[in-house]
């Protein structure tokens, strides 16, 4: 690494630890930390147009699927018919961050789909869970934010929404509440707050996976999902 990139890279080092340290944004609050899947007090940004625009192009352009901007029962209804369309047969899904998922699961068993809920596992409980997720074909996740200017969503673990949820199975689908989109990761950072960030493994998500051989051909799905769709939640009375 040469010089000029070492200095950038502390430039970028930087800009996340002053982001860590400020407080949240206005309109972006932060979400509730611990394992706590209660929703979150959100506030619309002024500029939700502008930022739907910009993730739905940025998310595109990295291979992602965008399912468009729907209400919680539309999602349900074309998550579940994706896996239909898919050939999905075991689904998995953690709770929600802010969007009641019963509404994807009740879709999806309406479909003939078999779904795997994910909720709070003891530590002898985890295995097996493991090993059903890893059978799954499709899986549901909720994000705590989406950055628009990369098509990124981040994903924060926990007991009941575990990180394999968005690693293990071929297909992964991922949706975020409209209030919850940020424009870039140093803002995403400062609604998640210090303490999410450092109690919670988080995960940047920005298309589905890719491997690149010595000869820089891009296979996709060889160390997480060939395929990743996105959508924003927005309510019918938001």
């Amino acid at each position: 690494m040469g010089r000029s990139n070492v200095a950038e890279f502390h430039k970028i080092i930087a800009r996340l630890k002053t982001a860590l340290e400020s407080p949240a944004p206005s309109g972006t609050p932060a979400p509730s930390s611990g394992d706590s899947s209660e929703p979150a007090p959100v506030a619309p940004p002024n500029n939700r147009a502008e930022l739907i625009s910009s993730f739905a192009r940025e998310f595109e352009a990295v291979s992602g699927g965008f399912l468009g901007v729907l209400a919680p029962d539309e999602a349900a209804r074309r998550i579940a018919s994706l896996a239909q369309e898919a050939g999905a047969r075991m689904v998995a899904i953690g709770e929600g961050v802010t969007t009641d998922a019963s509404l994807f699961t009740h879709a999806l068993e309406g479909a003939g789909c078999v779904v795997e809920k994910f909720g709070k596992l003891d530590d002898g409980e985890r295995p097996a869970a493991l090993e059903r997720l890893a059978r799954c074909d499709l899986a549901v996740a909720e994000a705590h934010y989406a950055i628009a200017s990369t098509g990124t969503f981040a994903v924060v673990g926990a007991p009941a929404r575990p990180n394999s949820l968005t690693l293990l199975p071929p297909i992964s689908v991922i949706v975020v509440h409209v209030d919850r989109l940020v424009a870039n990761v140093a803002q995403a950072l400062a609604a998640l707050g210090p303490d999410l960030v450092s109690a919670h493994r988080l995960s940047l998500i920005t298309g589905p996976s890719r491997t690149a051989d010595i000869e820089k051909r891009i296979v996709l799905g060889v160390h997480g999902p060939k395929s990743l769709y996105g959508a924003i939640i927005w309510p019918r009375n938001g």
